[in-house]
């Protein structure tokens, strides 16, 4: 089971030729996990769909002038909300593995091919 991408639309994730287009490697986890838990049976596309569209549709009718828009923020910003309101996790722990990740030191989420002593490949 794969989940069923919109092509065209508010919820379609940015592509390139036909190819999902990832601007930071944060950007492939959060879309990651996303389609991971999806599959697993956590919730329905359309559960998370409706909360990706909610998300988009809020930031346009309240964007904030320093924040650009961002696709992937506000797709995680639905895996939040979709996990939240299935009682998944609770708000008070999102927030808290938020600031643990923030938290982490410069160059932790570095991009392959850095030469930086360990083998991105390795099984």
């Amino acid at each position: 089971m794969t989940a069923p991408l919109d092509i065209e639309g508010p919820a379609a994730p940015p592509r390139s030729n036909g190819e999902l287009v990832f601007a930071e490697p944060w950007e492939s986890r959060a879309f990651g996990m996303a389609v991971s838990l999806y599959e697993a049976g956590a919730f329905t596309w359309p559960q998370f769909q409706a909360a990706l569209i909610a998300r988009i549709a809020a930031w346009e009718t309240t964007p904030a002038p320093d924040e650009p828009y961002n696709y992937y923020q506000l797709w995680l910003a639905a895996l939040e909300d979709v996990l939240v309101g299935l009682c998944t996790v609770s708000a008070d722990e999102v927030t808290a593995r938020a600031h643990a990740l923030a938290e982490r030191p410069a160059g932790h989420d570095h991009r392959e091919g850095d030469d930086h002593g360990h083998d991105h490949h390795a099984h």
